[in-house]
């Protein structure tokens, strides 16, 4: 599908993605139950690592498609980090030929920060689990309006 294009409903389980230059936080869900829980985080920064882990957790969930957060300014308009993450989500669409989707990540990681206090975690001990919360925070967003979804 060209960029751009919305999506259509999806089925089945879906793997979501916080992309970070030195973390990726990985979630699962599933369309029938349209809950999103965190999965993991890849902490290593060469793409190889990152790739081979990738590669086993959608050999393990089987995957009908992957979400992968879009960073934007307040505004909507794109920065840095916006371009890494349309980079990073044509590799996963290339490597492991899945429909994958960009969803607007606009204050996930704020928001995982209120859940992870909610569940007795605060400051430096969310570091290793903030980025996993805000894949949720992402595949969640999908999940409560999948219009929002574009191809990558």
């Amino acid at each position: 599908m060209p960029e751009g294009v919305p999506i259509k409903l999806l089925s089945g389980t879906l793997l979501a993605f916080d992309f970070g230059t030195r973390r990726i936080g990985i979630a699962v869900g599933n369309t029938l139950t349209a809950s999103a829980r965190p999965l993991a985080t890849i902490s290593d920064e060469k793409n190889d690592v990152r790739f081979a882990r990738i590669g086993e957790l959608i050999a393990e969930w089987q995957p009908a498609a992957l979400v992968v957060g879009l960073p934007c300014n307040d505004d909507g308009t794109p920065h840095e980090m916006t371009a890494l993450c349309r980079r990073f989500a044509n590799r996963l669409k290339g490597r492991f030929d899945l429909p994958t989707l960009l969803v607007d990540e606009r204050y996930t990681s704020a928001a995982a920060s209120s859940v992870l206090d909610e569940e007795g975690i605060h400051g430096r001990k969310q570091k290793a689990l903030i980025d996993q919360y805000a894949a949720q925070q992402i595949l969640q967003a999908y999940f409560d309006e999948p219009s929002a979804g574009i191809y990558a």
